[in-house]
């Protein structure tokens, strides 16, 4: 993998409004926080032009742009949202073209740093959307690819046609499923990122972060996100947040190094 970034970064699909649509209450509290995060050396950022729609790639042009040269700005693309705000797929080529425009358009920049396929259907094939991307990547409008919410056989269609450097699937210290794909990233020297890293819809197992917490004058996030920095070499973290603490938090989780005994708890 020759795209290097700190274990890190910043996810930034809270920064809409409830349920990811909308615009924030406070926008400006939002672009402080991406600005906070950039002071505090976060050198990739996760986005999607469907976060809003369009509302969060606003925020961080208005944020940040001209871009630190080494910002790495990923988006994702293979859904859309409708005037309610539900999820939709959006994975034919022309949806994908087009959803890669608005993101080129809405960050102003000439090319995507990478772009991850968002797989809607759990047993389809990504065959037509990921070469639709590989075409665009050809044309110097993406730099390198990533796949999102893929099985094992899906990441292997995709690597068939253009490098994988990511994959960003559902895995934290509640919902381990995915563990044979987080030892594949690491086989392959892939990044494996975990989206729901503090648990998502599922709460974590908060009496055993305590404990382990407790050892390092830290908090159960700090112990959450310290648990999966640990779990893999490949693994990198993009927890989200709309506030500036949260995300001074969750980047200190970085220097916290948990011991055998720590790990054994989990």
């Amino acid at each position: 993998m020759d795209l290097k970034v700190k274990r890190i970064g910043y996810g930034a699909m809270q920064l809409a409004g409830p349920g990811v649509f909308g615009p924030p209450k406070d926008p400006e509290q939002a672009r402080a926080v991406l600005r906070r995060a950039v002071e505090l050396g976060v050198d990739h950022i996760d986005t999607s032009d469907y976060y809003g729609p369009y509302v969060v790639n606003d925020l961080i042009r208005e944020a940040l742009h001209p871009y630190p040269e080494d910002l790495v700005l990923v988006t994702k693309v293979g859904a859309r949202r409708d005037d309610e705000g539900a999820w939709l797929p959006a994975l034919s080529p022309d949806e994908l073209r087009s959803a890669v425009h608005d993101n080129l358009r809405r960050l102003r920049v000439d090319a995507i740093d990478v772009v991850n396929f968002r797989v809607m259907d759990e047993g389809g094939s990504v065959q037509e959307g990921f070469s639709a991307l590989a075409d665009l990547q050809r044309e110097g409008l993406i730099k390198h690819l990533g796949i999102s919410n893929a099985t094992m056989a899906q990441l292997a269609e995709a690597r068939a046609i253009a490098p994988v450097v990511c994959v960003q699937n559902q895995y934290n210290l509640a919902q381990r499923g995915d563990e044979a794909m987080v030892e594949e990233c690491a086989a392959q020297d892939i990044a494996y990122v975990p989206f729901f890293p503090l648990g998502g819809f599922q709460p974590l197992d908060l009496q055993h972060l305590e404990e382990v917490a407790k050892r390092h004058d830290a908090t159960p996030r700090q112990v959450a996100l310290a648990w999966l920095l640990h779990r893999s070499p490949t693994i990198l973290l993009i927890p989200g947040t709309s506030s500036v603490a949260h995300l001074e938090e969750n980047l200190a989780a970085g220097g916290l190094r948990l011991s055998e005994e720590d790990l054994a708890v989990f």
